[in-house]
């Protein structure tokens, strides 16, 4: 299915379709000049599926991880597509997870004023949330996310099928985002994971996530208010993945451990532990509540002495509240040592 993010002369497609990634000239121009990024947990077979469909491309491979997204292969990128000559006319294509979507992103925001970006995530993670939306970003001094762009894909490519590819735990990290999306905007959503068969909706799962996601940042793109709601879960789970500088975690772990703990309604939290359960997720980390609330005052979320943290009083309905910094330290004690 094809579905389009209306955002006027910055609107793009976002395809959903199992094979597309083996006709990409059906979907996409494959005479232009691509500067692909991607990692080395991207299978070779699939980054070169890929390129050997496009005339002209040169390719950037990194390590996988969140330590990629560093200002050292930002420069990188830039260097290599100066040395190269790419122009403004050229595009960045991006061929991973949330991790090389960020980075690609950003280099595309970037480079020359700005350059067409192009989409093909590869994890659940990113085909349910970080694909869309234009949020673009590197980490610095051990805070994430904080030196980036709005800068809007001009297509986005999911092909359900790479995710065979996935390790199990990668699978289910990526879910989470899926949980969350229901949660805060989609019952319907949040009950199919409560079945026994979900995984046999998972094409589902995927287009209602993308249509939740879409809708938010049709209405709010920059994130002046409603976009925010997306953060469900995001203040402490960043604040935990930053306490343990990116490793023993995964994000959507980290974020599902964010949303039970700011879940303040007890059969939701509960329903929600359950099903992080059930998919492998833990639902407590080994970690500081203190040390996580020192990484959560530099929060980007954070207005002086306060937060904004997001609320699920019912499932699919979000709000947003302005709280003290120091309440979201007690609050990440119910997730934390």
């Amino acid at each position: 299915m094809k579905m389009h993010c209306n955002l006027g002369e910055k609107g793009y497609d976002i395809l959903l379709e199992r094979g597309c990634l083996d006709k990409l000239s059906k979907v996409m121009d494959t005479t232009r000049r691509y500067f692909i990024i991607s990692d080395d947990g991207v299978p070779t077979e699939l980054i070169m599926k890929v390129r050997n469909q496009l005339q002209d491309a040169n390719m950037v491979i990194l390590k996988q991880g969140e330590a990629s997204k560093s200002m050292e292969n930002y420069e990188h990128c830039l260097k290599m597509m100066l040395q190269k000559k790419f122009t403004r006319r050229d595009c960045v294509l991006a061929i991973g997870g949330g991790v090389v979507g960020d980075l690609a992103g950003f280099v595309a925001a970037t480079y020359m004023r700005g350059v067409d970006f192009i989409n093909i995530p590869t994890t659940t993670l990113s085909q349910i949330d970080s694909s869309i939306g234009g949020k673009v970003a590197i980490d610095m001094m051990g805070i994430k996310n904080c030196v980036g762009a709005f800068w809007q894909p001009q297509l986005v490519l999911i092909d359900p099928n790479v995710l065979t590819t996935l390790p199990t735990r990668h699978f289910y990290n990526g879910l989470v985002e899926a949980l969350k999306a229901g949660l805060i905007q989609d019952k319907i959503l949040f009950e199919l994971f409560e079945r026994d068969d979900y995984l046999d909706h998972l094409d589902e799962i995927l287009e209602r996530s993308l249509e939740v996601k879409r809708k938010v940042v049709e209405e709010d793109e920059k994130e002046m208010g409603l976009r925010k709601i997306l953060n469900f879960g995001h203040t402490v789970g960043h604040g935990i993945e930053s306490a343990l500088h990116f490793e023993g975690y995964y994000h959507g772990e980290c974020v599902g451990l964010g949303m039970i703990a700011i879940l303040d309604n007890q059969e939701i939290q509960d329903r929600t532990r359950k099903i992080l359960i059930k998919m492998g997720c833990p639902t407590h980390a080994k970690v500081k509540s203190e040390e996580v609330g020192k990484y959560i005052a530099s929060d980007k979320k954070s207005k002086g002495e306060l937060i904004t943290v997001i609320r699920v009083p019912r499932i699919g309905e979000a709000i947003l509240e302005d709280i003290p910094i120091q309440d979201v330290e007690k609050i990440a004690k119910e997730v934390c040592e």
